[in-house]
């Protein structure tokens, strides 16, 4: 039975809600050292309230900023929790940002106390502490001699603040500030996107309509929990009381999928294309026989009609797919999987066909930090799904493309603002309320957003011809020889790319080839390699215009990383620290003689 006494209107509601109406013993569950701790929704709601009344008898106050830095653990939603029941304001940093990073925000936000997940980014915040004075202590979730526990926090629990905690969680209102989100963002200092109550829970509201996750459904975590993306999701499955399980670590997601056996996750294209860079390499090694089929199998989802309307042949030939070949898949992902959502970067179409043909249906959304996050999603019932497209406006999203395509929205997923920058703020939100993406949209059917590129990713050729990047570099990016490809050619002649190669997937190409290929500069100087990435290009570049069309490339000879400041927390390519970096490789494309 619901108890309508409870409504949930801001992010400390949440949990308090599940425990009046649908209380449950794993409500929040991780992996440490190879055991599963699973925590109750009363445990939830007592390891919140003891941060609370800590951070109080500390003598915080409403206002005060908290960072968190670590990866997904409990503890982290733990103190999200107490710090927003007593007014704080949370800033969850990246564990992967830079010091300098670190320094920036700790410095603009005037943080009080840093949260870290383990020793290594508990030295990194050490080193940074002599130049940020507001930091008054640093504690960490792990265990590390010498440093401050955050359970010592809790230990403060002084009952007699019951009452001014109380009185303060009465007092916040939906509309105040919850969580200021840097964003790494591809070109400057990092923004404090401010959100606030409202913004998140009408966003986790709108997301209840639309995708049909149940509370008997169990959930992965694995998503940087820092990013709006997976943090609006953790909200979302606690207000429908749904389990979540938060994945041991990135790495071991496999491993977690096939332990936790989830209903539903959430997921950025990157590691979708892993998981299928690793089915495909297992059918590259499969029999003759085998391999026919399993290749037949691929075939035939990369042809599965976007809005899911497959004709009767079509989908008797997909019914002996599933059972010969993609059951495999399936259980590769723990064999009880509803639905994914992915978000955050541009999903391929053929991944979420092949996917979606395989049992596991996918379904791309789109989103910014800045609008908490979702503004489209794709839905899981037939006629609201448009694969290659990012879905439809979700409730209470208003969506229109500008006259230079870039896409516009209004509502109440829309930030407060950016953190002590009013006139940038100014730049982006309109006096009509409408927020600039800096994305270029178009309308698929007049309902289905499709994404075509960055306003600021466009470039002219010298010939004044305009190139939009990402469709090339996606189209692209279907080689598995391909790992990471970036579109270059402002001002210039033709357009080029600037191509890290696919080095493991080469190296075992390479062996059975007995070409002796093994070190990354081996390969990416390897002139077999060239040519057989070229043979890709000159394939794909039969589907392009011919001004798109790539017609010289340059190997990098090692990845990309977010470490090196090339790609940002949430795998974007920073071009232009890429062409900056590789500024030799360019001259060498376009002939230019420094």
């Amino acid at each position: 039975m619901s108890n309508p006494s409870i409504e949930i209107s801001r992010i400390i509601d949440i949990v308090p809600y599940q425990l009046a109406n649908f209380p449950r013993k794993d409500a929040l569950c991780d992996k440490k050292n190879g055991q599963w701790h699973k925590f109750s929704s009363e445990e939830i709601q007592q390891h919140a309230d003891k941060v609370s009344l800590g951070l109080l008898k500390m003598g915080f106050n409403a206002g005060d900023k908290f960072a968190i830095i670590s990866t997904n653990r409990t503890e982290w939603t733990f103190t999200d929790l107490g710090i927003l029941q007593m007014g704080g304001n949370d800033v969850p940093i990246y564990p992967n940002m830079s010091e300098d990073q670190y320094e920036y925000i700790f410095n603009d936000a005037q943080v009080k106390l840093v949260f870290v997940g383990d020793k290594d980014l508990y030295e990194k915040v050490m080193r940074v502490i002599p130049k940020t004075p507001s930091v008054q202590g640093v504690y960490s979730f792990d265990k590390i001699d010498g440093v401050k526990h955050w359970s010592e926090i809790q230990q403060l629990a002084d009952n007699s603040f019951e009452s001014k905690l109380k009185e303060i969680e009465n007092s916040i209102d939906p509309m105040d500030l919850a969580t200021i989100i840097y964003t790494s963002g591809t070109t400057g200092v990092p923004k404090g996107v401010m959100l606030s109550h409202n913004n998140i829970i009408s966003n986790a509201k709108a997301l209840q309509r639309i995708i049909p996750m149940r509370r008997e459904d169990t959930m992965l975590s694995f998503l940087p929990i820092c990013h709006i993306f997976e943090r609006t999701a953790i909200y979302y499955y606690l207000s429908i009381g749904g389990a979540i399980y938060f994945a041991e670590s990135i790495d071991k997601v496999g491993e977690s999928l096939k332990e936790v056996k989830p209903n539903y996750f959430t997921t950025v294209p990157r590691l979708l294309e892993k998981v299928y860079e690793k089915i495909m390499e297992k059918g590259r090694e499969l029999s003759p026989a085998k391999k026919a089929i399993f290749g037949w199998a691929v075939n035939l989802g990369k042809h599965y009609n976007p809005k899911g309307e497959n004709n009767w042949f079509y989908n008797l030939r997909l019914f002996f797919a599933r059972k010969l070949v993609f059951s495999k898949w399936m259980e590769a992902l723990g064999g009880n999987v509803k639905g994914i959502i992915s978000g955050s970067a541009a999903l391929q179409p053929r991944l979420s066909k092949i996917f979606t043909a395989a049992g596991a249906p996918v379904r791309p959304g789109y989103g910014l930090t800045e609008t908490s996050p979702v503004l489209t999603c794709n839905r899981f019932v037939k006629g609201g799904y448009y694969l290659g497209s990012v879905g439809m406006p979700i409730p209470g999203c208003e969506i229109k493309l500008a006259g230079s395509g870039e896409i516009l929205a209004k509502g109440p997923m829309v930030m407060m603002g950016y953190y002590n920058k009013p006139e940038i703020t100014k730049q982006v939100i309109d006096e009509d309320g409408w927020f600039h993406t800096g994305d270029i949209g178009e309308w698929i059917d007049g309902k289905f957003l499709k994404i075509t590129d960055r306003v600021k990713q466009i470039f002219k050729t010298s010939g004044g011809k305009y190139i939009a990047p990402l469709p090339i570099e996606n189209k692209m990016k279907e080689s598995p020889f391909i790992e990471e490809l970036m579109v270059v050619g402002e001002n210039q002649k033709f357009t080029g790319a600037l191509i890290v190669p696919h080095f493991e997937f080469i190296r075992k190409w390479s062996q059975k080839k007995d070409d002796g290929l093994e070190t990354d500069e081996q390969i990416a100087n390897s002139k077999i390699v060239r040519e057989r990435i070229w043979a890709d290009i000159q394939k794909y570049n039969k589907r392009l215009g011919h001004i798109q069309q790539i017609k010289k490339f340059e190997l990098i000879p090692n990845q990309w990383t977010v470490e090196a400041d090339e790609m940002t927390p949430t795998l974007k390519l920073k071009r232009r620290v890429i062409k900056k970096k590789y500024e030799y490789l360019l001259n060498k494309i376009y002939d230019i003689t420094e």
